[in-house]
């Protein structure tokens, strides 16, 4: 092999690599916002652990993450409106980020 194909393959790899891990951190950021809405619902234990799994699929609608935010404020209605949810959102992802980043090392 080439030195321009060692350098193609790594830079595949890196790429498939990023995406993995900016998926695991989406999913993680949908995971956590669903357990927030849960705990604002009154759901714990395997409740709010299925309510999180609902909005994780939620995310697989359509491209981007307002299908998850129209789910989560569909659900909670009054108690939190959209901005807020986006907002929570953001801060989540955050963490989110962190986690995925800690766990893959």
């Amino acid at each position: 092999m080439s030195t321009f194909d060692d350098r193609e393959n790594a830079f595949e790899n890196k790429f498939a690599h990023d995406e993995e891990v900016k998926f695991k951190a989406e999913a993680r950021t949908n995971k956590l916002l669903g357990l927030w809405a849960a705990e604002l619902l009154g759901k714990s234990g395997d409740d709010a652990a299925a309510y999180a799994a609902e909005v994780v699929k939620a995310d697989f609608e359509e491209a981007g993450h307002e299908d998850v935010v129209r789910k989560v404020a569909a659900d909670l209605g009054e108690m939190a409106d959209t901005d807020t949810i986006r907002a929570k959102r953001a801060e989540l992802s955050v963490l989110a980020k962190t986690q995925v980043m800690t766990e893959v090392g």
